[in-house]
C-alpha cells in the first residue's frame, strides 16, 4: 500500500513570531516550484503559531501543527491549550508523547492516551511519539518498551482512529546528539511497530498507519532513511530550524 511521506519541523522551544513569519517566507521561496512528494508540517512554539499560519497565507502545500495539548477542555488549568483552541487556529497536527514530555514533565502513558483520545476527537492528527534510551536498547529491551508505549498510547482507539494518526519513532539517544539511528537499526524498529499494530489493530491498519523517524534527521541521511520500507517520513529537530536545510531536507524526501 502507498502512503504518502510526512515531513515535520518540531521548533521545540526555538523561534519566536518575527523569525518565524521570516522563516516562511524563505522556505516557501526555496520549495517553490521544486517536486515536493511529501506532506509538509510545521511546528512551532504557541506563541509563534498566529504568525506562521499569517505566513502561510492559506498555502496548502504546508500545514501546522502544536507541539502539545491538554488532556482537559477549558477551564481552570493555568498555563494549558486546549483542542478548541488549537481549532480556532485551525491547525491539522498535534505532537504527543514527546520523550521530552515524557522525561521533563512527567507524562505517562495514561496521559499521552488521553491527550491521543481528546486531539482524535476535536478532528486534530495526532503525531503520536515513542523510542526508547540507549541503556534500554543496550539492555536489549527495546522490543518490550516500544510495545508498551504503543498499547498505552493507543489504548481503546478503533482501528480507523489509529490508522488515520501518525506515529513518530525517536530513539531517545539519537534526539539532539548528531547521532542517528543506521537506516538498517530504523527500519527493524519500524517493522516492529507495523507489526505490533498489525497484531492489536489488525494488517489493513498496519499498512495504513504512517510511521515517522526522528532523531538527528538531516538532508545528507534522510534520502537512505526514506528508501526503507516502512519508514514513511521524519520528525525533524535541529536540521529544521534553518529554512534552508529543512527546504533541502523534503524536497529530498520521496
Amino acid at each position: 500500500m502507498s502512503r504518502k511521506p510526512i515531513i515535520a519541523a518540531n521548533w521545540k522551544m526555538n523561534i519566536g513570531p518575527a523569525e518565524g513569519a521570516q522563516f516562511i517566507e524563505s522556505f516557501k521561496n526555496l520549495i517553490k516550484g521544486k517536486d515536493v512528494a511529501c506532506d509538509v508540517v510545521i511546528i512551532p512554539p504557541f506563541t509563534t503559531i498566529p504568525s506562521v499560519q499569517n505566513a502561510l497565507g492559506g498555502c496548502s502545500c504546508i500545514a501546522a501543527g502544536a507541539q502539545n495539548v491538554s488532556q482537559y477542555d477549558n477551564g481552570a488549568y493555568t498555563g494549558e491549550i486546549s483542542t478548541s483552541m488549537l481549532n480556532e487556529l485551525n491547525l491539522k497536527y498535534v505532537v504527543l508523547g514527546h520523550s521530552e514530555r515524557r522525561q521533563y514533565f512527567g507524562e505517562t502513558d495514561a496521559i499521552i492516551n488521553s491527550k491521543i483520545k481528546k486531539a482524535i476527537a476535536a478532528g486534530i492528527t495526532p503525531i503520536f511519539c515513542i523510542g526508547e534510551t540507549k541503556d534500554e536498547r543496550l539492555g536489549g529491551i527495546l522490543e518490550p518498551v516500544l510495545e508498551i508505549q504503543l498499547k498505552g498510547g493507543l489504548k481503546d482507539l478503533t482501528p480507523e482512529e489509529v490508522s488515520n494518526l501518525v506515529i513518530a519513532y525517536e530513539p531517545v539517544w539519537a534526539i539532539g546528539t548528531g547521532l542517528t539511528a543506521t537506516s538498517k537499526e530504523a527500519q527493524e524498529a519500524h517493522s516492529f511497530i507495523r507489526k505490533v499494530i498489525s497484531d492489536v489493530f489488525g494488517a489493513d491498519t498496519a499498512a495504513k498507519v504512517r510511521i515517522q523517524y526522528g532523531g538527528s534527521v538531516k538532508p545528507e541521511n534522510v534520502e537512505e532513511l526514506m528508501a526503507q520500507p516502512d519508514i514513511d517520513g521524519a520528525l525533524v529537530g535541529g536540521a529544521s530550524l534553518k529554512p534552508e536545510s529543512f527546504a533541502a531536507l523534503v524536497t529530498s524526501a520521496k
